[in-house]
């Protein structure tokens, strides 16, 4: 899913490219996108964009009339920039929203049909959208150890919550616990002064380093590769390869659809957080330290945790 990076580069390069002109009209392909029925949609065309907003993780196109299209694009939903009045794409397009420049494309991949857009009128409709997440880069270390301290959760669970952080998900939360140096599964309420500071200041250097390289690019060229697997990137996505700050392999843990990354040798003292799937497999033999799972490498050749 499009993270805080992600959304505010598409939210800068579409700025560039709306802001002061009309929205001709608005070509749906799918009727599923649309959750809302009043104001129509109809309402929007021939308005002009007075701004491109971020919400979270949505993108908010404010028109005049005090009219707001709300764009989810959950996991795999995605935008182009086309030139005006550009067919939509086979199967993957949802929706076309051709500006009086070009023509703003809603694609998804896959057969699940989770996209989503709304059509509110006014401040007080749009902010029923707003999860309550506290902006990362724009708030005080008190005010950041306060959202943590409204719930004990997992750090990993925390960080992803979009009632307390927006607009963070699963890739840069691994990205900041790696920097700051902390477990996922450690809990918020046992943080002391020293890993609190080390987490603020990592969620915002993290993301901050994201953001001013996807606005940057943004600035230059339409993001046409949002993913949330870079190459960059110190251990999401990096399951088995060597960790930039101390070549131990990463590992991870496997939950329902998504997987969490870290390094133990950087993040939990060398020791092992056990994997749903793994331990089921090897039951009372899982590995509880690095050297243990070596050891069972090399005696059961079969088995490869990473």
């Amino acid at each position: 899913m499009p993270e805080l990076p992600d959304i505010s580069a598409y939210r800068e390069a579409l700025a560039l490219r709306v802001e002061g002109t009309k929205l001709e009209h608005v070509r749906l392909a799918s009727p599923f996108l649309l959750r809302t029925v009043e104001p129509a949609l109809g309402e929007c065309e021939g308005q002009r964009v007075l701004g491109v907003r971020r919400l979270g993780k949505r993108i908010v196109i404010a028109l005049e009339g005090e009219l707001f299209l709300v764009l989810h694009l959950m996991i795999a939903g995605r935008l182009r920039w086309l030139e005006r009045g550009a067919k939509l794409p086979g199967k993957l397009g949802l929706a076309a929203f051709d500006f009086e420049r070009g023509t703003l494309v809603l694609t998804e991949a896959g057969t699940k049909r989770r996209a989503s857009l709304h059509v509110v009128r006014g401040e007080r409709s749009l902010a029923a959208h707003d999860r309550g997440g506290i902006e990362v880069l724009e708030c005080t270390r008190d005010e950041f150890e306060a959202a943590l301290a409204r719930e004990n959760h997992t750090l990993k669970r925390a960080l992803t919550d979009p009632r307390l952080f927006s607009g963070i998900g699963n890739a840069y939360s691994d990205e900041i616990l790696h920097r700051a140096r902390l477990s996922p599964l450690q809990w918020t309420s046992r943080l002391d002064a020293d890993e609190h500071a080390r987490l603020f200041e990592a969620t915002r250097s993290v993301l901050g380093e994201w953001v001013a390289k996807f606005v940057g690019e943004a600035r230059a060229r339409w993001p046409e590769k949002v993913t949330a697997f870079r190459a960059e990137m110190a251990v999401h996505g990096k399951f088995g390869q060597p960790c930039p700050v101390c070549s131990e392999k990463v590992q991870r843990i496997v939950y329902a659809a998504n997987e969490c990354n870290y390094c133990a040798r950087c993040q939990t003292q060398g020791r092992l957080l056990a994997d749903r799937a793994l331990s089921k497999l090897l039951h009372g033999d899982w590995p509880r330290t690095l050297e243990e799972l070596e050891e069972l490498r090399q005696g059961r050749p079969g088995i490869n945790p990473a």
